[in-house]
C-alpha cells in the first residue's frame, strides 16, 4: 500500500480469499503452537522463525492499517533484546480493531523495503493465514517511554564489529542505538515533550524527547549539529496513522506522543496514533548585516529549479532572501537555475528568461539591479531531470564597485546565456599575464570533459574586479549522496558511501585549477564557492584546503550556527565559501543566513552562506 505521504508501510501481498476464522496450518511445517511475539522477534535482527509457520500467536491489536495491524503481547518476557510487538500483514482490511485480543496463524517473514538486495534492514512480520478475535476492549499494553524518564538509547548509533548482514549477532540495546530501536520494533512507544529538530517533510518530522535535554551538539535554533549521522536520541514521527501538525525546527509537542515503532526505507519511525498539540517556536527568517563601504559581500544561493513558470510567490520569497535576508550581496554564486522551458525536453538550453524573472523580482522588492553570467550547458549533459538543464552562474550588482570581466572583451551576444556551440566543451585556462594571471575565458567552465563531472553540473570560473582588485571566482556543485549510499539505520555497518569517490575526484579537479592559478601568481585572489555536499571534515573539502591551499571561511562562524542544511534531523554545513591566502586575512565576517532549511513551508532545503572581504577604501 502506498501512502500519499510518509513512508511505505507494507508492500507484500497475500493470496486473496483466505478465511477470517482461525484455521490450522499444515502441521509438517508448523512451529510449536505456543509461540509468542517475542519468540517471533527473537534477540537478533532476523527472526529465528523466519519462513516458518506459526500458530495461535497471541496479542492485543494496537494499531490498524488497510492491509494489516500491529499487535503486542500482554505478557512480555524480561529481555530488553526481544520486541513484544509485531506487524501482522493481512493483505485486505482486517476485521480486528484496536483493543481486540487476537490469535494469529501465519508465516513469520522478514520484509525488506526496496527488495532483497537493498541496504535497508528488514522488518519482522507475520503473513496472516487466519486471525481469531477472542476479546474486545482489552486495555492496550503500556507504551515504552523513550528518553529521559524511560529507556535511553545508547550514545552511539553502532559500536559493534563491522557486519555484512543481519542475523549474525545478538542485539545489544544497551550498547548500540541501532539494536535499541530494533528491540522495540512493532511496540507501543511514547515520546514525552518532543521538540522538532528538523522541519516537517513528506508526512514526517524528526524530534528529540524531553525538549532535547542532555543531547549534545544542539544548534542555536533548536536543531542538532552532526557530521557522523543522526543523534541516537532522535526519533522520526510519521503521519501514517494520524495527522501531524506542520512543524519548524524548535516547535514543540508538549505532553505524551504515543505510537507504534515501525521500520521502513532506512529509518525507524514512530507512527503516532493521535494528533499531538503543537506549540510554535516561531523561529525568525534571519537577516545578515549590510556590507560596509569597502567590503565585498559574496554569497551562495540554491534556486532549486527556477524557470519562467516558477510561481510568483516563490520568486518573491527568493527575492526577499536576497534583498532582505542577505542584504543584497555584491556577488551571488547560484545553483539550480533551469532553462527557459523548464522540464520540457525540447532542446532548449538558454536561461535568459529564467534569470530575468528573478532579477525582476529583486527589483520589484526595491533591490539593486543585478546582472548575470553563465555558460549554457549542452542539452541534457549536466545531470538532473531531462529537459531542465540546470546550471551554475554568477548573479552580481555593479553599483558598489564590482565589475565582471568578460573575455572575449564585451558581453557576448545574448549575455544572459552564451548560447549553444563549443563553449560548453571548452575548458577555461590559466594564462600568466605579466606578474599576474588571467583566465582564457570569463566565464568559462573548469575541465568540463573530466570524467569527474559526468552527468553533473560543470564548475564555472569567472574574473571580477572589486575597486581595482582582480579576483578569480569558481563556483561548483559536487555530486550528491544518492540511493547507493547506505542508510545510517541499515543492514551493513558502518554504512558505505559509494558516492564519495565522485566528490573526491571533483575536489581534486578544483584544487588542481586553484594550484594552477597560484603557480602563475602566488598572491592571486581566489574564491571557491558552492554546494559541495560535504561537511568541513569531509575528505573532499579537506582536499580543497590541503591541496588547494584554501581556507574554509565556515570556521569563522560560531559552531551552533554553522550549518546550511537540515535533513532527517541532522544540521550540517554542506555549502562553503573558501578563499586563497591573499584573501584569508581580509575576511571581516562569515555567516549562514537561516531562512530555508529549518522551515516546513519552504521550497528549498539549503540556507545561503555569506562572506565579507575588506579591501579598504
Amino acid at each position: 500500500m502506498e501512502r500519499p505521504r510518509g513512508r511505505r508501510l507494507v508492500a507484500a501481498a497475500l493470496v486473496a480469499g483466505l478465511p477470517a476464522a482461525l484455521v490450522p496450518s499444515p502441521p509438517a511445517a508448523a512451529a510449536p503452537r505456543q509461540v509468542r511475539i517475542h519468540d517471533v522477534q527473537g534477540d537478533r535482527a532476523v527472526s529465528p522463525l523466519d519462513g516458518r509457520t506459526v500458530q495461535g500467536v497471541p496479542g492485543v491489536v494496537t494499531a490498524v492499517v488497510p492491509n494489516g495491524f500491529w499487535m503486542q503481547d500482554e505478557h512480555p518476557d524480561r529481555s530488553e533484546a526481544t520486541s513484544e510487538g509485531v506487524f501482522v500483514h493481512t493483505g485486505t482490511p482486517p476485521r480486528a480493531t484496536v483493543g481486540d485480543a487476537v490469535r494469529v496463524n501465519g508465516r513469520a517473514v522478514e520484509y525488506r523495503p526496496g527488495g532483497p538486495a537493498s541496504a535497508y534492514l528488514s522488518r519482522t512480520q507475520i503473513e496472516a493465514a487466519a486471525v481469531a478475535v477472542d476479546r474486545h476492549g482489552v486495555p492496550l499494553p503500556p507504551p515504552v517511554v523513550v528518553g529521559p524518564g524511560g529507556r535511553r538509547p545508547p550514545a552511539a548509533l553502532y559500536r559493534g564489529p563491522a557486519r555484512a548482514a543481519e542475523g549474525t549477532a545478538r542485539l545489544n540495546p544497551r550498547r548500540d542505538a541501532l539494536d535499541f530501536y530494533e528491540a522495540l520494533e512493532g511496540m507501543r512507544v511514547r515520546v514525552n515533550d518532543a521538540v522538532a529538530v528538523g522541519p516537517s517533510r513528506g508526512g514526517e518530522v524528526p524530534v528529540l524527547p524531553a525538549n532535547g535535554r542532555g543531547v549534545p551538539g544542539r544548534t542555536a535554533r533548536g536543531g542538532v549539529r552532526s557530521e557522523t549521522g543522526p543523534s541516537p536520541a532522535r526519533i522520526v514521527l510519521d503521519d501514517a496513522l494520524a495527522p501531524l501538525p506542520s512543524l519548524d525546527v524548535g516547535d514543540r509537542l508538549p505532553g505524551a506522543s504515543d505510537g507504534v515503532l515501525d521500520y521502513g526505507f532506512g529509518d525507524y519511525t514512530l507512527l503516532l496514533t493521535a494528533t499531538p498539540p503543537r506549540v510554535a517556536a516561531e523561529p525568525s527568517r534571519e537577516t545578515t548585516r549590510a556590507q560596509r563601504p569597502g567590503e565585498l559581500a559574496v554569497a551562495t544561493l540554491a534556486l532549486d529549479g527556477v524557470n519562467p513558470d516558477t510561481p510568483a510567490d516563490r520568486l518573491v520569497a527568493l527575492a526577499a532572501d536576497i534583498v532582505h535576508g542577505l542584504n543584497a550581496p555584491d556577488l551571488i554564486t547560484v545553483s539550480g537555475l533551469q532553462d527557459n522551458t523548464g522540464a520540457d525536453d525540447d532542446g532548449t538550453t538558454a536561461a535568459d528568461q529564467s534569470v530575468a524573472e528573478l532579477i525582476n523580482a529583486i527589483s520589484a522588492l526595491g533591490g539593486p539591479a543585478y546582472d548575470w553570467r553563465s555558460v549554457d550547458p549542452r542539452n541534457n549533459a549536466d545531470g538532473g531531470r531531462p529537459g531542465e538543464n540546470a546550471r551554475l552562474g554568477f548573479l552580481f550588482r555593479t553599483d558598489r564597485g564590482l565589475a565582471f570581466t568578460d573575455r572575449p572583451a564585451g558581453p557576448p551576444a545574448g549575455a544572459l546565456g552564451d548560447g549553444p556551440g563549443e563553449l560548453p566543451r571548452t575548458p577555461v585556462r590559466v594564462v600568466p599575464a605579466g606578474k599576474g594571471v588571467r583566465l582564457s575565458r570569463s566565464p568559462g567552465r573548469v575541465e568540463p570533459a573530466d570524467p569527474a563531472w559526468n552527468a553533473t553540473r560543470k564548475p564555472l570560473a569567472g574574473e571580477i574586479t572589486w575597486r581595482g582588485h582582480q579576483i578569480i571566482v569558481v563556483t561548483t556543485q559536487w555530486f550528491p549522496t544518492t540511493s547507493d549510499d547506505q542508510p545510517w539505520y541499515g543492514r551493513r555497518q558502518p554504512p558505505a558511501r559509494p558516492s564519495a569517490w565522485r566528490r573526491d575526484a571533483q575536489a581534486k579537479v578544483i584544487a588542481g585549477f586553484v594550484r594552477a592559478v597560484r603557480r602563475a601568481d602566488s598572491d592571486a585572489a581566489v574564491i571557491v564557492t558552492g554546494d559541495l555536499n560535504e561537511t568541513p571534515s569531509g575528505g573532499a573539502v579537506r582536499t580543497l584546503v590541503h591541496d588547494g591551499g584554501l581556507t574554509d571561511t565556515a570556521a569563522r562562524i560560531p559552531a551552533r550556527r554553522r550549518y546550511t542544511s537540515v535533513g532527517g534531523g541532522i544540521a550540517r554545513q554542506l555549502d562553503h565559501i573558501l578563499v586563497s591566502p591573499s584573501l584569508a586575512g581580509r575576511v571581516t565576517g562569515a555567516d549562514v543566513v537561516h531562512r530555508v532549511a529549518e522551515f516546513a513551508e519552504s521550497d528549498g532545503d539549503r540556507d545561503p552562506a555569506l562572506v565579507r572581504i575588506a579591501f579598504g577604501e
